[in-house]
């Protein structure tokens, strides 16, 4: 199984990255700040060049009420993802947009949930504090790299790695998860990726009254536009939902955005503490996560109380371990929700396999 040529497909809100998995090495193809992910997607056909793979995978951020990891995509599969476009419409239709266009390849293609990695977080965590009837829960999202995270960490921290840690994924969707033992036990974004700590285009959690104000004011389909496009950084700002335009602007609209979004990221660090009952490790991961020192700086600062202090050097230079010495571990770990793709696919085809028990 492992010399399958396998090619993952990742289609996020506002990029498409892929990567082809093929007789040991590995192809990157990255298409950023998109508006039209049709155009990438037939421009990733193109850059394949005539390279064929024998099994796809896609990144589906929404799986709904399944603790599955990875499902095949066959005609049923397609009807139940196409009905939870409403949990996620800013991702799950350029998420099955990938299905249709990779068509042209003729190998199977196995979605992949961002929300399995959740999916035994405890009761207490994945319950709403709203009526069953309604038959909503907190599924949390982002959990293929959190996975990914989750398999380095071992390396990184030792035993330390089973205690609590803190994972920051923060990039134009952004969230924070809680692990222990390697696994979530708890996660900001709740029923949709719109929940949580502020994002470039999202409020993150609110007040349930301003939305019922603001649906008295627009009808459903002009409410959902404002919640998933024109809220979250672009809204604090006036000008940009990207963090790099908020950081090169020298406006008083950005600083206030940066402000919040930071402020807002240690608020739920803190709330991970005092759920925990402290918290051992703290890794940022994501696009802002990953490359914007000043961020990272912005959250840890004000968090030595709970024992955490960047070395300025390592953190400008963006090294893996960034936490001052006799700081608790502050770590760097770059996103791979592809690898992880990898994985699931090839260990779905294992067990779905006829002859898997000889």
């Amino acid at each position: 199984m492992a010399d399958l040529s396998v090619l993952t497909v990742n289609s996020g809100s506002s990029s498409l990255k892929a990567s082809l998995f093929s007789a040991g090495n590995r192809i990157d193809f990255r298409y950023a700040h998109l508006s039209n992910h049709e155009a990438a997607f037939e421009k990733l056909a193109s850059d394949l060049d005539g390279m064929r793979p024998d099994l796809i995978g896609h990144r589906f951020v929404h799986g709904g009420n399944i603790a599955d990891a990875a499902r095949l995509v066959d005609d049923e599969e397609r009807k139940r993802l196409e009905s939870l476009i409403p949990l996620a419409p800013l991702h799950l239709p350029g998420n099955l947009m990938g299905i249709d266009l990779c068509a042209r390849f003729n190998v199977p293609q196995i979605a992949c949930f961002d929300t399995a990695f959740h999916a035994h977080m405890p009761e207490i965590s994945k319950r709403l504090p709203i009526p069953d009837k309604f038959g909503m829960e907190r599924y949390g999202f982002h959990g293929l790299n959190y996975a990914h995270i989750a398999s380095r960490l071992p390396e990184i921290l030792g035993d330390a790695a089973n205690g609590h840690v803190v994972a920051a994924h923060l990039g134009s969707g952004a969230s924070l998860c809680l692990m222990r033992g390697l696994q979530s036990v708890d996660t900001t974004m709740a029923y949709t990726p719109a929940g949580g700590i502020v994002m470039g285009t999202r409020c993150g959690d609110i007040d349930p009254g301003v939305m019922v104000e603001l649906s008295r004011r627009m009808d459903v389909q002009a409410l959902e536009h404002a919640v998933y496009h024109e809220m979250g950084l672009l809204a604090l700002s006036g000008e940009s939902p990207e963090m790099t335009d908020l950081l090169e602007s020298k406006t008083p609209g950005a600083a206030f955005a940066i402000d919040y979004f930071c402020r807002s990221v240690r608020g739920a660090i803190g709330s991970f503490a005092a759920k925990a009952g402290g918290i051992d490790a703290l890794v940022f991961s994501g696009g802002i996560g990953e490359h914007a020192a000043e961020i990272r700086e912005k959250i840890v600062t004000p968090l030595s109380f709970l024992g955490f202090a960047l070395d300025q050097a390592a953190n400008r230079s963006c090294l893996q371990n960034i936490s001052q010495e006799g700081s608790k571990p502050v770590l760097v770990v770059k996103a791979d929700e592809e690898l992880a793709m990898r994985g699931l696919c090839l260990s779905h085809l294992v067990s779905s396999s006829p002859t898997r028990t000889r």
